[in-house]
């Protein structure tokens, strides 16, 4: 990884910072999983201008979900600047689908696909996770921008257990990944998934010196005109239409893996090595041994399967668990679209190498940037709610990372008076950063109801219980009281936490301190030695100026989960821009 080159966490609008931020052929890979109105219907998705309107994952792109006269000038603007191809194509679409919240989020993200196939290197892919209500689209899209003879594959991800509630459709468990290069040169490099040992046991039923095999052919179909399809020890393949192909695992078996080499010369040393059998019956075709090997390719559906541990060979796993979608494993945070580690791992060591550059520009929670950091691999995210910068910051801080790199934040506030600005703007996106500021985790999502007095929390351990503590965290933006200081201690009673973090914009008054103080000090058992208020009062300017929230840090924290989620001993360097 290049001494200068610092990895990026943007918050704003993707399209503006892709155009302004992001250089030509800059980008390795590119994952994107966009907002769609997943708990949506079709009904709803096509339903015209007055229809009921669509709930968007992240604020900034409601209105685009609807129809509406802002809508139809972005539509006029894309139509204006975007290639023939494109322009055709979201004409076709208007007429079939009209001025529908469906044309709306696909008029959203057509100058985006057009932005992100810019920044793509010539060797670069690109994976859109999306619905399957909308994925037909998408693909037409991405056909009209990256060309289809560079679409490579649609993978079925399988993103839930099974629905019971089913009435007039089978059971949505799937996610469509469509996967395009941008030339037909392109890193790809995919894994492989174990064996079922059942069919281990059916296949693999000899062996020598080298294990246990079964036989295959050593002819594919089709003839040849070329060495491949001349005659060897009295076979003649192109009699019975087909040619010599050896496969790749027995050629490190021959000198320089068989280079320079006739098809003739290297069938011969495998024979006199004994990995080739004869037919027993006139007609018969000459054989080759299969030995056992590292495990299937990857294929186009990634679906785990439950309860299946016990019937994969030499491993103890069920069936793709390495892609399992989220259910109770630690890592869940609880974001609506997370999506695992274990399925951008996958995307990333297939599709780029370490040092190569990994861009996400819808990141959420921050999955694939994660990833990308713990696969040592730079990477830029982009979010558009400081509801996501703030759980990236703090998943970045895992103890699962080794060494570390830092990165630059964007266009967050830096001081006071452009903290206020964000309040006034929009006080949920104020309490989300400044629940971040302390390494909180945001309670929820505010649009969904009342926080009931808790804008985050932080857990922590501080003894060998493995019972985690709580700290909740509540943020003002305006006017405050000492009357908020009580109301906090019976948050805390509540919550049954041991600590408060009460974050304010405006200044304290000398009473708030005062009640603050009166709330009494926390004393860990096993470390007597160390006591912290139980009410911290903490401004954002004090924040800000690197004033931190004091509890003990002696154990893993367990905000993000301890497994995955642990706060690193060290912070990494964050810069703020």
């Amino acid at each position: 990884m290049s001494e200068d080159w610092i990895n990026k966490l943007f918050f704003g609008d993707n399209l503006k910072i892709l155009k302004e931020e992001i250089a030509d052929e800059s980008v390795d890979l590119i994952y994107l999983d966009p907002p769609f109105n997943s708990s949506a219907t079709y009904n709803v998705l096509f339903e015209e201008n007055g229809g009921e309107k669509s709930t968007a994952q992240i604020t900034a792109f409601e209105d685009t979900w609807k129809w509406t006269d802002e809508t139809a000038k972005f539509y006029h603007q894309v139509v204006e600047e975007s290639p023939k191809k494109l322009v055709d194509l979201l004409e076709t679409l208007r007429t079939f689908l009209s001025e529908s919240n469906l044309l709306a989020y696909l008029t959203m993200m057509a100058p985006r696909l057009l932005e992100l196939h810019r920044v793509l290197k010539p060797t670069g892919s690109i994976y859109l996770h999306c619905d399957p209500t909308a994925s037909h689209y998408l693909k037409l899209l991405m056909d009209a921008i990256f060309k289809p003879e560079n679409f490579r594959s649609e993978i079925i991800w399988r993103r839930s257990n099974a629905h019971n509630k089913i009435t007039r459709q089978y059971g949505p468990i799937h996610d469509t990944i469509l996967f395009f290069s941008k030339s037909d040169d392109f890193v790809f490099h995919p894994g492989v998934r174990p064996y079922t040992l059942e069919y281990i046991r059916a296949r693999f039923t000899q062996s020598d010196q080298w294990g246990f095999y079964q036989l295959n052919y050593l002819t594919g179909l089709g003839t040849r005109s070329g060495e491949s399809g001349k005659p060897w020890q009295g076979f003649d393949p192109t009699s019975v239409g087909r040619h010599w192909a050896i496969p790749r695992s027995l050629r490190r078996f021959l000198a320089n893996s068989g280079l320079g080499m006739t098809s003739q010369e290297q069938l011969e040393v495998l024979f006199i090595k004994g990995f080739i059998v004869f037919p027993k019956k006139e007609g018969g075709q000459p054989m080759y041994k299969q030995y056992i090997g590292k495990g299937v390719p990857y294929q186009d559906i990634w679906a785990y399967q439950p309860n299946t541990k016990g019937t994969l060979y030499n491993i103890e796993e069920c069936i793709d668990e390495d892609v399992k979608y989220l259910e109770d494993e630690d890592e869940k945070l609880g974001f609506a679209t997370q999506k695992p580690l274990g399925l951008l791992a996958r995307i990333i060591q297939t599709s780029s190498d370490e040092g190569n550059v990994v861009l996400d520009p819808f990141c959420g929670c921050g999955t694939a940037v994660v990833a990308a950091e713990a696969l040592n691999r730079k990477w830029i995210g982009i979010d558009i709610t400081h509801l996501a910068i703030a759980l990236i910051k703090n998943r970045l801080g895992g103890e699962q990372i080794k060494d570390r790199k830092p990165y630059r934040v964007f266009g967050i506030p830096r001081d006071a008076k452009s903290a206020e600005a964000l309040a006034i703007q929009n006080r949920h996106q104020f309490e989300w950063w400044a629940v971040g500021l302390v390494g909180g985790r945001p309670a929820q999502d505010k649009r969904k109801g009342a926080d009931r007095g808790v804008d985050g929390y932080i857990y922590f351990f501080d003894d060998g219980s493995d019972k985690a503590k709580k700290i909740v965290i509540q943020v003002k933006s305006g006017s405050v009281s000492s009357e908020m200081i009580r109301d906090l201690r019976g948050t805390m009673e509540r919550e049954k936490a041991v600590i408060a973090a009460f974050i304010t914009l405006k200044p304290p008054t000398r009473d708030m301190r005062k009640e603050a103080a009166s709330s009494g000090i926390y004393q860990p058992e096993f470390y007597p030695q160390f006591r912290y208020n139980r009410i911290q009062v903490l401004t954002i300017e004090e924040l800000l100026a690197g004033k931190i929230l004091e509890y003990p840090r002696v154990a893993p924290d367990g905000t993000f989960g301890r497994k995955l989620k642990c706060r690193r001993k060290s912070p990494p360097q964050v810069l703020l821009i």
